[in-house]
């Protein structure tokens, strides 16, 4: 049976409500995917749960790790064992937009978990920009999540303003990691950091009587 959504318009998804709900219930859990810094890619919970199983003798496991990896597999990049992609987020973005043009309003789901913040999914989706913004943006002490601990970048007025696209960043601290000119996919934050100044704009602009 077709359901016309809120707006009269139609969706294809893979999830029904209740399914989309328990899913979000997670996504949007501090302890587990949702990081100051956007979604990780393994929950945090792996951190001290991790994930192992024995095949043929040989042990193998699922640990979060934030940053670069804890092991030489894969040359020592993490690659999806716990920190932030943007292609990954930009996807989650657009899908929360999507949805919520169909279920409109009357959809909302606790934003962070355990806030008693209540958000239809359009809100849902500008908090989890506001989140990969922080990576970029100077914090109150002047400094950028991206470089990390660096001081020269951080401070050093010939450098601070030089931000690099990097491959990856850290679950936690939004530290850029892998390889630093990652122009192709990491550059759809230029996209979402355009989406937030207007929407900041469009928050400020004075209301006519």
């Amino acid at each position: 049976m077709v359901v016309p959504g809120a707006n009269n318009n139609l969706i294809l998804g893979l999830v029904r409500p209740d399914q989309l709900r328990r899913l979000l219930t997670y996504m949007l859990d501090e302890n587990e995917f949702f990081s100051p810094y956007g979604v990780r890619t393994v929950s945090h919970y792996h951190k001290d749960h991790p994930v192992i199983f024995n095949l043929n003798g040989q042990e193998s496991r699922l640990d979060y790790e934030p940053g670069e990896s804890m092991t030489n597999i894969f040359g020592g990049n993490s690659n999806w064992r716990g920190p932030i992609w943007m292609p990954v987020n930009f996807l989650i973005l657009f899908a929360l937009q999507q949805c919520h043009l169909y279920y409109g309003d009357a959809f909302q789901v606790e934003c962070p978990r355990g806030s008693g913040k209540m958000k239809n999914l359009e809100r849902v989706a500008e908090e989890l920009a506001q989140r990969l913004g922080r990576i970029f943006l100077r914090s109150k002490d002047g400094s950028r999540p991206v470089f990390g601990s660096n001081a020269i970048l951080n401070t050093d007025p010939h450098w601070r303003d030089l931000i690099p696209f990097h491959e990856y960043f850290h679950g936690d601290t939004g530290r850029g990691c892998g390889a630093s000119h990652q122009t192709g996919c990491t550059r759809l934050i230029a996209q979402i950091l355009v989406d937030l100044g207007e929407q900041n704009q469009d928050d400020h602009r004075p209301t006519g009587n």
